[in-house]
């Protein structure tokens, strides 16, 4: 079908004249798969509508936050009896308590918060504990994954790097570069060979759980323990950023629902995305020992006025009292449901893909081999995606405009949704098999 967009091209005229590209983040630019980015003004349980009045079934989420949907009830009253009493204080407020309370009683690892206002500063933070506390300054990432733009991490990274064919950054200095080494995911001897070469100059390894700014790439069995095994013996810390996936996967998040087992804990954990619900929330935790070395109990500095914002606290605890067993286990089923619906439409139209999932995050990879690292993602059929996003879109359903990213389900996604969401991969499909043969 054909949409009205004439509003969102409107928007986005006037928003290339007043913000750079149009747009607060670059993906959203549409850059990577060409268009006009459609510009949302509502959205209800697992439906957005943009400006012109199109009715999308989402399956982006705001990356990850809208766990529960849109504009859910009992979020929407404990948001608006917070605003009602202030948007903000630049001082304490029970909300921040009971929401680390509560991060605290998830995680059993975690004796202390620290809330900020992204996953970007969370990780800032993360990296600036872990070098005071080593003394060390060298930190080791993994190609592909992303850990906000922070410049010593903005090497390699996946996500809206990826998408707009950006290898680095320019305004990164050499000096922050040359403190990050950047393996390829996935591979346990580069990791096991640069720790015997120099552990002793590394302060810390951050990795997510599972990436998911290339797409979805489960870890290796053995991976992120075999990480924290090479760190703890050479006195590094090891940061696990589960801004993506944590409390998201499990009440507990990533490490709870598939670490415990194995007997390892990280260092510190980073969070974002669901714990504000979809409000500006994003939190470093860990040990005691680690984070009372933040002031004003230790030296290490860190601060923000909006950091624990009553209103966003107050939207992260109602979100995370709604996301109990029930949730999970219909957020496990419907990423199901959705992947395998999609899987379906492309198989039978002949195209070369892989789903891939973890928990509730998936994505589908458009080529004929699995995906175990940034370079096999990278590999992809793009414009067969391109072709497939854009079927998509024009026939309602909301998916990430990137070929780079992981798709999201929320609890309000219902049975008709998913019936809808395959019919309407069928068109994709077609495009996207069509795109592949030019």
């Amino acid at each position: 079908m054909t949409q009205n967009i004439e509003g969102s091209t409107n928007w986005h005229q006037r928003a290339q004249q007043v913000i750079p590209g149009g747009v607060s983040s670059p993906v959203r630019a549409f850059k990577g798969v060409g268009g006009t980015p459609r510009y949302f003004v509502r959205g209800e349980g697992s439906r957005i509508w943009d400006v012109d009045g199109n009715e999308y079934i989402d399956l982006v989420g705001s990356w990850g936050p809208m766990i529960v949907g849109h504009a859910h009830p009992e979020v929407v009253a404990k948001v608006t009896a917070a605003a009602a009493l202030s948007a903000s204080f630049g001082a304490p407020s029970p909300n921040e308590v009971l929401l680390a309370e509560e991060i605290i009683y998830r995680v059993a690892p975690i004796e202390r918060v620290r809330f900020v206002s992204s996953g970007t500063e969370a990780v800032m933070t993360a990296i600036r504990l872990a070098r005071a506390a080593t003394g060390r300054n060298i930190i080791v990432k993994f190609a592909g994954c992303y850990h906000g733009h922070s410049d010593a991490l903005l090497v390699q990274a996946g996500s809206g790097v990826a998408t707009l064919g950006l290898p680095n950054s320019p305004g990164v200095t050499e000096g922050q570069a040359q403190d990050t080494l950047v393996l390829p995911y996935n591979d346990l001897d580069a990791l096991e060979n640069l720790f015997a070469a120099r552990g002793s100059d590394i302060a810390a390894v951050i990795t997510e759980p599972v990436p998911a700014n290339m797409g979805v790439v489960p870890p290796v069995a053995g991976f992120n323990a075999a990480i924290s095994q090479l760190a703890k013996s050479a006195g590094a810390l090891f940061i696990l950023d589960e801004v993506m996936t944590g409390f998201r996967i499990s009440r507990g998040g990533w490490w709870a629902k598939f670490a415990t087992h194995e007997g390892w804990a990280p260092d510190l954990f980073t969070y974002g995305k669901v714990i504000g619900g979809g409000y500006p929330v994003a939190a470093v935790a860990g040990s005691a020992a680690v984070m009372d070395l933040l002031a004003p109990v230790g030296s290490v500095y860190q601060a923000g006025t909006l950091s624990g914002n009553p209103v966003a606290t107050a939207a992260g605890l109602a979100t995370l009292e709604l996301c109990d067993e029930a949730l999970y286990e219909t957020l496990d089923n419907r990423a199901k449901q959705v992947g395998e619906a999609i899987s379906t439409a492309l198989s039978a139209a002949g195209v070369a893909h892989s789903l891939q999932s973890e928990g509730n995050l998936f994505s589908i990879f458009f080529t004929n081999s699995r995906v175990k690292n940034f370079a096999d993602a990278q590999s992809q059929n793009i414009p067969a995606f391109n072709a497939f996003f854009h079927a998509m879109l024009e026939n309602g359903v909301s998916i990430p405009p990137s070929a780079f990213e992981a798709w999201f389900v929320s609890g309000a996604l219902s049975d008709a949704d998913v019936v809808r969401i395959g019919e309407v991969a069928k068109i994709a499909a077609i495009a996207a098999a069509a795109a592949s043969e030019d």
